[in-house]
């Protein structure tokens, strides 16, 4: 995979025909490495309707500045280009999304043009397949402003022979609301997952509708992991006046589905940040597990 430039995001459609082929099934190969190009947008703009919808649709307030999940989103349509092309190792189909982190440095706002580059690298195993980065770095003239790490597992057939992340991991109580911390049902609706689509470009099919989700195994429709992340952080910054350079880390647990009542708890900050988690409404199932770093 070459570097490529482009003069603006670009659009699914351009890439249509590929990004249906690779949804298609591919033998269970590992891989041994992965592509080392970069794709760039070097003067990218804010669009404003659609960051006016993405604010609405996870909660945050329309303040002009961008939201520290909003830069994931738009490199998605570069992840996409990236996967859909012929030396992308592994068939979109499969993959999930098991963990996120974005870096904050400082305010961005949302009338400031910035350049955009993202890479693939850390190839790993797991107990379940393979695991890989998308790396996606975003800058103002020459300043490093945001980082992003979206951590996705393709899943294969388990080798005989054991790996690293074969021992199982103790499960984290669940965490209790305290005084000053959050504590706060929030109702999902059945349509988030289409909403979120048009906004974000991830049309992915467990997200749309039961009958489309069911076909890949899901009883409903599920949520789309970075909405529960924005709509997490869109709450507690709500409550709390967050600094100008942090960072944001969660690990997706078990999937939200489609209508569903879920409960957002926190602890009380203190110097260091907060510890967040998701939970299903009067349960211990988690959803999602955060921490918010200020740096």
């Amino acid at each position: 995979m070459s570097d490529l430039q482009f003069q603006e995001l670009p659009k699914l459609h351009t890439t249509y025909a590929n990004v249906i082929k690779s949804l298609l099934p591919s033998a269970d190969n590992k891989a041994t490495s992965l592509p080392s190009g970069v794709y760039t947008v070097q003067k990218l703009a804010i669009d404003q309707s659609n960051l006016r919808e993405y604010r609405k649709i996870c909660g945050f307030v329309d303040d002009g500045r961008v939201p520290a999940t909003y830069f994931a989103v738009l490199s998605q349509t570069l992840q996409m280009n990236m996967m859909a092309r012929h030396d992308f190792p592994f068939a979109m189909l499969g993959l999930v999304h098991i963990a996120n982190s974005v870096v904050q440095h400082r305010v961005i706002f949302d009338t400031e043009t910035v350049s955009m580059s993202v890479r693939l690298d850390n190839l790993q195993p797991h107990d379940k397949g393979q695991q890989f980065d998308f790396i996606t770095t975003v800058s103002v003239a020459d300043e490093l402003v945001w980082q992003g790490v979206s951590t996705y597992l393709s899943r294969q057939k388990k080798n005989k022979q054991r790996t690293a992340g074969d021992t199982k991991q103790p499960v984290a109580a669940k965490m209790q609301p305290v005084a000053g911390g959050v504590a706060q049902e929030i109702v999902i609706d059945e349509d988030i997952g289409r909403r979120y689509a048009f906004v974000s470009g991830d049309f992915n099919l467990i997200h749309l509708h039961p009958l489309s989700a069911r076909a890949f195994g899901f009883p409903r429709a599920i949520a789309h992991g970075m909405w529960t992340k924005a709509r997490s952080l869109a709450t507690i910054s709500r409550q709390y006046t967050l600094p100008a350079a942090f960072r944001v880390d969660v690990s997706f647990k078990l999937p939200v589905f489609l209508p569903s009542t879920v409960e957002l708890i926190s602890d009380e900050p203190c110097q260091l940040g907060i510890e967040f988690a998701m939970y299903a409404k009067n349960s211990d199932k988690t959803h999602l597990l955060g921490t918010i770093a200020f740096l």
